[in-house]
């Protein structure tokens, strides 16, 4: 494994309000990192997610919340870098924390469940942890605790020992021929996982939702338009038949916008304008 990548199982303090659990906190926790970017590739991760308590387990660069790299790879999160510790020990990082889910898929002879990130957060949140082997009791109090993510080094994932300390080892479903994730990546994946699971951000409209028409612009719109059909000889006004209403119901399912019946208007109008004589027919006329 390259410097920069981690295991696909090397995926992974919310100040925003949670819609399902208000009093959780959400821990982010980077073990013996060896990329300077990767600090900041993960910084930019939470920040997507609302998510900002971000603590450095030993990393390799002392410095590295300041380095170029991380600065730039951190994309304006620059806020989640500043409020981010390093610590000595994973110890320290876990300080507060009460549910610990590992983020490692290397197999091993025994240790906690392993869970797809989606799995085992609906199971968190409804409270069903305490019943499952190899549970904890204090899983059912997670909520109103405090859940980290530990993800370990780019270059050797995480330690046993480290994983045998968590409730739950999180896989993130990939390619069983290719299951090598960044860390940032990885932890991006997990972040918007769990935020899901906590309720979700709205989507925001990339452009505005546009005004329908009522019924009496349709209706002036159409009688136009019949001026206009009439004009270039597609509808004969002794026997239209049910093209208008027809019409009618054709833009009553479109669901026309005001900005669409002011083209259709215009359309309209340039069909009832007088239009000039070609040059063979004014030729013809002389």
């Amino acid at each position: 494994m390259d410097e920069r990548g981690a295991d696909s199982g090397d995926a992974g303090s919310d100040n925003n309000a949670i819609l399902t659990a208000p009093t959780m906190q959400t821990r982010f926790i980077l073990i013996n990192t060896s990329h300077a970017g990767n600090v900041g590739g993960a910084a930019r991760a939470m920040k997507t997610m609302g998510f900002d308590d971000l603590v450095l387990v030993a990393p390799r660069w002392p410095n590295v919340l300041n380095r170029e790299e991380t600065i730039q790879r951190a994309s304006g999160a620059l806020d989640v870098l500043k409020n981010a510790r390093i610590v000595d020990t994973l110890d320290e990082a876990l300080d507060g924390m009460t549910h610990l889910c590992a983020t490692a898929m290397t197999p091993r002879d025994f240790g906690p469940p392993t869970r797809t990130p989606r799995q085992h957060f609906d199971l968190l949140l409804k409270g069903e942890l305490s019943a499952q082997v190899n549970q904890s009791p204090e899983a059912e109090n997670a909520c109103n605790s405090g859940v980290a993510f530990l993800f370990g080094s780019e270059r050797f994932g995480m330690r046993n020992e480290d994983v045998y300390r968590c409730h739950v080892c999180l896989s993130i479903p990939s390619n069983p021929k290719f299951g090598s994730l960044n860390l940032a990546a990885a932890l991006q994946v997990v972040a918007y996982d769990w935020r899901e699971a906590l309720g979700g951000y709205p989507v925001q409209q990339a452009t505005p939702v546009p005004a329908l028409a009522d019924a009496a612009q349709v209706a002036g719109m159409l009688a136009h338009l019949e001026q206009g059909l009439q004009a270039i000889g597609f509808l004969d006004p002794q026997s239209p038949k049910k093209l208008m209403p027809r019409l009618n119901q054709l833009f009553n399912r479109a669901g026309v916008t005001q900005e669409e019946i002011h083209i259709l208007r215009g359309m309209a109008k340039m069909m009832i304008k007088p239009q000039p004589l070609s040059a063979s027919q004014v030729c013809a006329k002389e």
